[in-house]
């Protein structure tokens, strides 16, 4: 008898199990009807697969790596621009990790976000130089590393890079001197592989999209201002608004010991060796704005002269990509000549082009303009946010095609 009552009690444990199974199926199946008419946003899906986000507690950015293999050597900084944050990088920095899990880790840097944006290239870069070297040191098994900067933060990791290259070289001569103590310095063929690192890595890709490396003083830079020189000027005189930055992207940081910040990072200088620190990448590539970009011009972006663009009729769209064009040679019949038009400014550009294309640069053009994003170029070239964004997404699969591991 009590054998049987104990079956009888199991019995109706397992029914009442059963029920609540089938009760909370139902539930669940009721809450999927009834919020099933509301559309699925891509941006909205948190379903990354293989890919896992990691926040870090110091409030540094993010890391993005293969959930299931942490062995990556190549890490991968992506630096947002003004105003901006890491988390403008998080489409991008999942699909590099996508397409190569076991060989990227991917870094969204967040020491200059939203008004920290306004403090100035010099200070943001030095930030920047700090959180790298923090990264670094959590992922033993780097042995590369490329940088990837939106807009100012093209500018900002340009500087970075500058002060990661001389901490290098600080270090490697100081040790030098303690061992040797002598007054001249022998050079080895490893010395100067060292010479060549960031942060003690090996340098692969410098990558900016949509970068005023020319500033934002000259003529025709700011596109919204459609080229009209009282709207320049007036915008000239409310620089201030973007404080400390704004002296740099506008040129006004100039004193009579030094020229401005923008004109000192297309040279090498005792303190920092910008020049030397981008010439040790393998690849140097600038991504543009054709039209749309009311913000940064088609050539401080693409590091060319006004007279050196290409003419519209000369660009040839790239059928994998669909709004990435590439200038037809056979096309252009004219040499353009080099003129510098009068004026302190136009001397400053010139020496500012002049500095940065002593070095070779892949140039990709990007037109948005039959895009119904097109008028967003500026974010959209970037993928911003994917839901008003994501016609940038052919330029993201373009850079991760033609990424150098």
């Amino acid at each position: 008898m009590e054998n049987r009552g104990a079956e009888a009690v199991e019995e109706q444990e397992s029914k009442k199990l059963e029920m609540d199974l089938e009760g909370r199926n139902d539930l669940s199946n009721q809450k999927k009807k009834r919020y099933s008419w509301i559309p699925r946003f891509a941006c909205a899906r948190l379903d990354d697969g293989d890919v896992a986000v990691a926040e870090k507690p110091d409030a540094r950015g993010f890391d993005v790596s293969n959930r299931k293999d942490q062995s990556a050597t190549h890490l991968i900084l992506m630096v947002n621009g003004i105003i901006g944050s890491a988390q403008n990088w998080r489409y991008a920095a999942k699909q590099f990790v996508k397409a190569y899990p076991s060989e990227v880790v991917v870094h969204c840097s967040d020491s200059n976000s939203s008004l920290l944006t306004l403090d100035g290239v010099d200070v943001m870069g030095k930030r920047l130089a700090d959180e790298v070297i923090s990264v670094v040191s959590r992922h033993s098994n780097l042995e590369k590393i490329s940088f990837v900067g939106h807009s100012l933060g093209g500018l900002v990791a340009r500087y970075a890079i500058a002060v990661l290259y001389q901490k290098d070289l600080t270090r490697k001569d100081s040790d030098e001197n303690g061992e040797c103590g002598g007054d001249e310095l022998v050079k080895s063929p490893l010395e100067e592989k060292t010479r060549g690192k960031i942060a003690g890595l090996e340098p692969m890709n410098f990558i900016t999209i949509a970068t005023p490396h020319l500033g934002a003083r000259g003529h025709r830079q700011i596109p919204v201002l459609c080229g009209f020189r009282s709207l320049e000027k007036a915008a000239l005189h409310a620089s201030g608004v973007l404080r400390r930055t704004g002296k740099h992207l506008f040129l006004r940081d100039d004193n009579n010991e030094k020229p401005p910040l923008l004109l000192q990072m297309t040279e090498d200088s005792d303190e920092l060796k910008f020049i030397s620190a981008l010439q040790s990448f393998t690849r140097r590539v600038a991504y543009a704005n054709i039209s749309f970009d009311h913000i940064v011009g088609w050539s401080s972006s693409s590091l060319r002269r006004l007279n050196e663009l290409p003419k519209r009729r000369n660009l040839v769209k790239i059928a994998k990509y669909k709004y990435i064009f590439a200038e037809d040679t056979s096309k252009t019949a004219d040499i353009r000549e080099t003129k510098v038009s009068r004026g302190r400014i136009s001397e400053m550009e010139e020496a500012m082009i002049g500095g940065l294309t002593r070095l070779s640069w892949e140039r990709v053009d990007v037109d948005f303009s039959t895009s119904i994003q097109g008028p967003l170029a500026h974010t959209t070239i970037q993928v911003k946010t994917y839901c008003i964004n994501s016609h940038g997404a052919n330029v993201i699969q373009h850079m991760i095609d033609n990424f150098q591991l």
